[in-house]
């Protein structure tokens, strides 16, 4: 074995130092990338949450604006409900009021046929009326009266006219 006086003059010292050194510095370079890395890393993070705290508020204003276009539609599909029944209470009552000035100009219509097939057969009845009299006025006429009577029911009427014209 051999010793040395000194123990820098021992290759197995500088071979230690140069080892240490060579550590040293590939530390020195790995430590400064291996930070480099994580910073970047780091900054990647906060730029993903600041990306998701943007995209939250974005959604939460959407959600939001939703629910709000979801009321107002509520809002205007109650108006037009309240809409259509109005209109529809107003075209049943319309409805109803036209059936029911048919129906009265129907029965009206309907009064008037009765009115007129009755004139109609009341003026029939007086024709056949007014024929049959007539008709009997002959054969009584023929059968009754004679020309002595005839002379006598003239002279009966000329001598009440003077009355009848005083009368009138």
């Amino acid at each position: 074995m051999h010793h040395y006086e000194h123990f820098w003059l021992d290759p197995k010292f500088w071979v230690a130092v140069s080892f240490v050194i060579f550590l040293l510095l590939l530390g020195r370079t790995v430590w400064t990338k291996a930070m480099a890395a994580l910073d970047a890393r780091a900054e990647g993070v906060r730029n993903e949450l600041a990306e998701a705290t943007r995209l939250r508020a974005e959604a939460e204003a959407m959600r939001k604006q939703a629910e709000a276009d979801r009321a107002a539609a509520v809002t205007e599909a109650e108006a037009m409900i309240t809409r259509a029944r109005a209109e529809a209470d107003r075209v049943a009552a319309a409805a109803t009021a036209e059936a029911e000035a048919s129906a009265a100009r129907r029965e009206r219509m309907a009064m008037d046929r009765i009115a007129a097939a009755e004139a109609s057969a009341l003026a029939e009845v007086r024709q056949a009326a007014a024929e049959i009299a007539a008709s009997a006025a002959r054969s009584v006429i023929s059968e009754k009266l004679t020309a002595e009577a005839d002379a006598a029911m003239v002279d009966k009427a000329v001598a009440d006219l003077p009355r009848a014209l005083r009368a009138a």
